[in-house]
């Protein structure tokens, strides 16, 4: 894991990254900016247990980041789980938190995971266990009013202007971070549809 000090903001923004583009990038530094953050982790993940792993490009090539992302100080790349042969995000969540006492987190992900975020395992756990910042995405702005996971957690939606607090906050807390938006996926690239840049 990243080293980090007592005290600071730090999100966690994991993912399969198959493969890294400009679009992840940019949920980053939205992200880093919106959300006041000291770092954020860049967790390349062995492997979705929701996705097919037949498509999946070995961890070493999902470990190249785009050239903006690798040059900024504050993002620090780490494929740690595949170290301590974690497959979900709430142990991946639970093993940081013990290892880093002190340090307030925040979990990151893009708006098209929120409306499927209910059949990530125990995710009921995951957002009792640290606070989460939704980036919005293409085609996914909606997400944060109709998936399971805002409606049942509707009480603990932070307004947008609260984020740079949101690290510090009590779990549940969550909120959704509107802002410039890339049309580039994972997906589309793999299939030739679109340029990782």
């Amino acid at each position: 894991m990243p080293y980090v000090a007592k005290g600071m903001q730090v999100g966690l923004f994991g993912g399969s990254f198959n493969p890294p583009h400009a679009g992840h990038a940019l949920v980053a530094e939205i992200a880093l900016r919106r959300l006041a953050l000291d770092q954020l982790w860049w967790i390349v993940t062995p492997g979705n247990p929701l996705k097919s792993t037949r498509e999946l490009a070995p961890l070493s090539q999902r470990l190249r980041l785009p050239p903006a992302v690798a040059a900024n100080p504050r993002i620090k790349l780490t494929a740690f789980e595949a170290s301590y042969h974690v497959r979900y995000t709430a142990d991946t969540l639970a093993l940081i938190k013990a290892r880093n006492p002190g340090v307030d987190f925040v979990w990151i992900m893009g708006a098209d995971n929120l409306r499927d975020f209910h059949r990530w395992q125990r995710w009921r756990e995951i957002t009792m266990t640290m606070p989460i910042a939704v980036i919005d995405r293409p085609g996914a702005t909606l997400s944060f009013l109709s998936s399971i996971m805002a409606k049942t957690f509707d009480y603990a939606r932070v307004d947008e202007a609260d984020a740079p607090r949101l690290a510090r906050m009590k779990p549940p807390a969550w909120t959704f971070i509107h802002g410039p938006r890339s049309l580039l996926s994972s997906t589309a690239i793999r299939n030739g549809e679109l340029s990782a840049d």
